[in-house]
């Protein structure tokens, strides 16, 4: 067993506090599907927030460690999501964002990788404490896993899907257990865009094979990100790969039983062409 305190060590240990988040509000948004968003200002959020009762509060805290529950492994799970610095907001605000958290470098490379197992459930009690009283603590965080790259969490569902280039990569890279699962049992159209423009690239999954997965995997190869597309090719030759790893994300419109007709995928391809007129304000050449 890795001690928490002994992996994550601290420069001011009576003065962090290290906060264990669940949901923001009650029934609201997980915890880290917030740490999940490109924005970040929902999660930072979750501890700006000053409380009438004075357990739930930074207090005079200098710094604060934050985790979110990894709800995919359990209640008994959570992730690190970074390290902050903590100032009150003054005049204090009370029922409002009472601190301010500016983020401290140290253990960011830990940031979503970076897996601790408490000894029991978080209760309202106890998911904010003093860094240097919780190892010995009834929660008695131990290290569970350090992932080689960044946690993107389970698959959230086929309308849910919203993937930047380099996540795609990483997702096909490390064969992710639920993503693959998903995107393998379906056929399906799905869209491209280009974040720097709008610009929009309808296609499909209409082969047999492994379906969605086997298509996005032709985008996720390293050293062909065009997927044999002639228009993405044109645009690495003009902008580079840079461009696409940047800028482009991909969804899925439409997904169907992997036994529907080549056919059938295909007019439903070549309605979404039409639908959102991608051959003359788009990216679809045909």
């Amino acid at each position: 067993m890795i001690r928490f305190t002994d992996f994550l060590p601290v420069p001011e240990p009576s003065r962090t506090k290290v906060k264990f988040n669940i949901r923001a509000g009650v029934g609201g948004v997980a915890a880290w599907d917030l740490l999940l968003e490109e924005n970040q200002e929902e999660w930072l959020n979750m501890s700006r927030y000053r409380a009438k009762q004075q357990n739930n509060n930074l207090g005079d805290a200098e710094y604060l460690m934050s985790f979110a529950q990894y709800y995919p492994y359990g209640p008994q799970y959570f992730i690190f999501g970074g390290f902050f610095l903590v100032r009150k907001v003054v005049p204090e605000i009370i029922g409002g964002y009472g601190y301010d958290l500016t983020p401290v470098p140290m253990h960011e490379d830990y940031i979503k990788r970076l897996i601790v197992k408490l000894r029991q459930p978080i209760g309202r009690d106890l998911y904010l404490r003093k860094y240097d009283r919780l190892q010995e603590s009834r929660l008695a965080p131990e290290v569970y896993e350090l992932a080689p790259d960044v946690k993107l969490g389970t698959f959230p569902g086929y309308q849910n899907v919203r993937l930047r280039h380099h996540e795609l990569q990483r997702i096909i890279a490390n064969d992710e257990p639920s993503w693959k699962d998903a995107l393998s049992s379906v056929k399906g159209v799905y869209v491209i865009t280009d974040l720097s423009d709008g610009a929009l690239y309808i296609g499909s999954a209409s082969g047999e094979a492994n379906g969605l997965w086997q298509r996005w995997s032709s985008y996720a190869d390293v050293w062909n990100l065009s997927g044999g597309n002639k228009g993405f090719e044109d645009l690495r030759s003009s902008a580079g790969d840079g461009h696409l790893i940047e800028h482009f994300q991909y969804s899925i419109l439409e997904i169907f039983d992997p036994k529907t007709s080549a056919a059938t995928v295909l007019q439903r391809e070549a309605f979404w062409k039409q639908a959102l007129d991608t051959r003359r304000h788009g990216m679809n050449h045909n």
